[in-house]
């Protein structure tokens, strides 16, 4: 247990913008709220009290670690060799459905052009000519806004031909922007999508999800093993149940315009390359930077000696015990300690449980949902000064494992330092610990059934919400995310639901 030192004449309370806070899949840790601590030591802690933690790494530390393949790759180390080392106990395997469907988030309206001519409804749409879809019709213009030339039924505008590696020519540019896309675009499920080829999809999403300059220091390698791990993860995905977008809550994709010739090549020198794990695509997860030690899980935790390349490699934060106190929910904060971890690593490893103690009860949570609360880089924190060494409880290791099923979803913002300001942060958070409930609670098959629209803030803006066939899914900072279904879920909008009562502490799925 440590208790907070008296802070330094000059004030200086947890730093976001120093953080670079990635998006992380919280497990929903164990939350427990006793009465008030009957403790007969005098309380130390103040306010303006001050915590140090001592830290390693950025994002869950699963899988493979994007820094530390960028540093095994400067070693001379081959994608092959940085995929066997991350993701053990998975096989290499080909890609069996090569087409996805992609929604665009931010678009609302199809109406496109190619230089080269496209085909809608099965039928041939001139060089020249414009397609806008309207629900299931396609209308046929003169160019962008012109005459009607015909219209045709149809949900879904195709490029002449939808093999991937196409030249520009046969893109489809949206009418006004020039946004440019790779394959079709149409409708799905009501939503404009992007039906593509899983190599094509996959160019879009290298750049945005690792560093295209890794390529020109000695970074190639790790760049292929990005492009597999990014293939595999999606179709993984899809396999589960779940629907892929553009955003962080899949993984980023920017069509075209977000692609970049070194991760191209590193695409295309992949092609259809995934890994399996089962039989199946294995839910390769990665994040930024582990740390120097991987979290375990669904693969074997192992040492990450690439990551020393890693700018996050080492770091430390310092939180008011104020501010400790009220993440927590604990009023006046009187001890924070890590009381498991996984021992992998300095500093005994991962933070697996966190313990505050205030005088307003006692609260546990898991080391994931800690940081989230304080807004770490990394649960692989330690408290410095902590007398009592924390008791070493292993990672398990295979699918079926805690967080071992889990995607992702986000974690997969891997410029160090970059901090989304505000809402959108709580939104990528809050979207991180949904996903991750939904993965534990059984994913499709589980009490909530399929996702029926994505996560969302709710209308106060204090955190966020998620639609399922039979139930729903809410999360803030205080309570990590929390399900409802059956009579629970009735209950809780009988009583006027989270505008009323807030947000819910625990799950209700009967």
């Amino acid at each position: 247990m440590v208790r907070a030192r008296p802070r330094h004449t000059r004030t200086r309370s947890l730093s976001l913008a120093a953080i670079g806070l990635a998006p992380v899949l919280i497990a929903g840790g164990l939350l427990t709220v006793a009465g008030p601590s009957t403790t007969t030591d005098k309380v130390t802690l103040s306010a303006g009290s001050e915590l140090t933690l001592i830290g390693h790494g950025l994002g869950h530390g699963r899988g493979m670690g994007q820094w530390g393949a960028y540093g095994y790759a400067r070693k001379g180390w081959s994608a092959t060799q940085i995929l066997r080392h991350y993701y053990g106990g998975t096989t290499a395997g080909k890609v069996d459905r090569p087409e996805i469907s992609v929604i665009l988030t931010g678009k609302n309206s199809v109406n496109v052009h190619a230089d080269a001519g496209m085909r809608v409804g099965g039928q041939a749409v001139a060089p020249g000519q414009a397609v806008s879809l309207s629900g299931a019709t396609a209308t046929i213009t003169t160019g962008c806004g012109g005459a009607v030339v015909r219209s045709v039924p149809a949900p879904f505008v195709e490029p002449i031909n939808m093999g991937p590696s196409r030249p520009p020519a046969e893109f489809l540019k949206m009418c006004g922007s020039n946004q440019t896309y790779r394959g079709a675009l149409g409708f799905d499920g009501g939503r404009v999508a992007n039906r593509i080829h899983i190599d094509d999809y996959v160019k879009g999403v290298i750049p945005k999800e690792s560093m295209p300059q890794w390529a020109d220091s000695g970074g190639a390698e790790a760049l292929k093993a990005q492009a597999v791990a990014a293939r595999t993860y999606a179709l993984a995905a899809i396999a589960g149940g779940k629907k892929i977008d553009d955003t962080q809550n899949s993984q980023v994709y920017g069509g075209v315009a977000g692609e970049d010739a070194r991760t191209n090549r590193a695409a295309d020198a992949t092609a259809g390359q995934i890994l399996l794990q089962g039989g199946k695509p294995a839910f390769t997860e990665f994040s930024s930077s582990t740390g120097g030690f991987t979290a375990g899980g669904r693969f074997p935790a192992v040492r990450d000696d690439g990551d020393t390349a890693s700018p996050n490699h080492n770091w430390t934060a310092t939180v008011s015990a104020g501010s400790a106190g009220s993440a927590f929910g604990v009023g006046a904060l009187r001890s924070l300690e890590v009381v498991e971890a996984n021992g992998l690593g300095p500093e005994n490893g991962r933070a697996i449980k966190v313990r505050a103690v205030g005088s307003g009860g006692t609260v546990e949570v898991s080391g994931e949902e800690a940081r989230t609360r304080l807004q770490l880089k990394s649960s692989y924190f330690s408290i410095r000064g902590q007398a009592a060494k924390p008791r070493i409880v292993r990672p398990p290791t295979g699918p079926d494992s805690p967080g071992g099923g889990g995607l992702d979803l986000g974690s997969l913002m891997t410029l160090p330092d970059r901090l989304l300001p505000g809402s959108s942060q709580l939104l990528n958070v809050g979207t991180e610990a949904l996903n991750g409930k939904f993965d534990d609670l059984g994913g499709v098959t589980g009490p909530l059934g399929q996702a029926i629209g994505v996560p969302n803030l709710t209308p106060d803006g204090n955190g966020v919400v998620q639609l399922f066939q039979r139930g729903l899914m809410l999360f803030s900072q205080k309570t990590g995310a929390r399900a409802l279904a059956g009579q629970g879920l009735a209950d809780y909008l009988a009583r006027g639901g989270q505008p009323v009562l807030g947000f819910p502490v625990r799950d209700r799925l009967r």
